[in-house]
């Protein structure tokens, strides 16, 4: 089976988002100056602070996607209104600083959520099921790489592949016993392997906050930048999904590599 030339646009166009500017790149770019200068500005138990409000956000929405999402029937997606949303969150984030990332994130990162499953659900997914529920979350992890990731180790498909066990182990055991415990190692194993490359990102939009001057109108624009990152990464993922449930994964993946040839 080959694809038909539309499908294959559609997935040249998917790997031109999977494969964009980082995040600290597109923040550089808008604001003019480099994110490592907000590094200097930050204190010293920043890292700290970034994996506890991290790991919470995702914690929070591991539970509002199982419990909240549902299959209503929406042809495209709104991310102009989930971008407003964020606008928001980030001005009260930059008005108040690294203190506030504890409250912010969650908020900010729970509506993402929100616009990732809109997306999936405008791609085809049956966001009703468990599966497609825990692939939304998994765009906050195709979302994040860091400068020492080579190509070897950032690539899409590696990625997605790093994470298969953990999601699959969590889908069983959501499946089978609910999120009542929440500290049950199968779900402290799928938040850890989602939160060890969000927290890159993460890092990044607070280091960019903490360069002097930015202020909630910075905050906001950020944030803006930040949710526009993963809603890029979130159409390339459920574009490659969608074809993969028309050509098969093999078929996908194969056509996917030839595409830089």
């Amino acid at each position: 089976m080959r694809l038909s030339n539309e499908d294959r646009d559609d997935l040249r166009y998917a790997k031109m988002l999977l494969e964009n500017p980082s995040l600290a790149a597109r923040i550089s770019n808008q604001l003019g100056s480099p994110i490592e200068k907000g590094f200097k500005h930050l204190p010293a138990k920043w890292k700290s602070a970034v994996h506890k409000a991290t790991e919470k956000s995702l914690v929070k929405a591991l539970r509002v996607a199982i419990q909240t999402m549902n299959d209503r029937i929406k042809p495209a997606s709104s991310d102009k209104a989930h971008k407003m949303l964020v606008f928001a969150t980030g001005a009260g984030g930059g008005t108040f600083g690294l203190p506030a990332l504890a409250v912010e994130l969650p908020v900010t990162t729970t509506i993402m959520l929100r616009s990732i499953a809109d997306i999936a659900r405008s791609e085809g997914e049956p966001i009703g099921l468990l599966e497609t529920k825990l692939a939304c979350l998994e765009v906050f992890a195709l979302g994040g790489s860091s400068q020492s990731d080579d190509g070897a180790e950032s690539g899409y498909f590696v990625v997605r592949a790093a994470l298969a066990r953990a999601i699959a182990e969590a889908t069983q055991y959501i499946a089978e016993k609910g999120l009542a415990q929440k500290g049950a190692p199968v779900l402290v194993r799928f938040i850890a392997a989602l939160a060890s490359r969000f927290g890159i990102i993460v890092s990044e939009k607070v280091a960019a906050q903490a360069i002097p001057l930015i202020g909630a109108a910075g905050g906001a624009l950020i944030n803006t930048i930040f949710i526009d990152h993963f809603q890029s990464v979130a159409r390339g993922h459920f574009i490659v999904r969608r074809l993969e449930r028309a050509y098969g994964k093999d078929l996908i993946r194969q056509a996917y590599d030839q595409l830089d040839a």
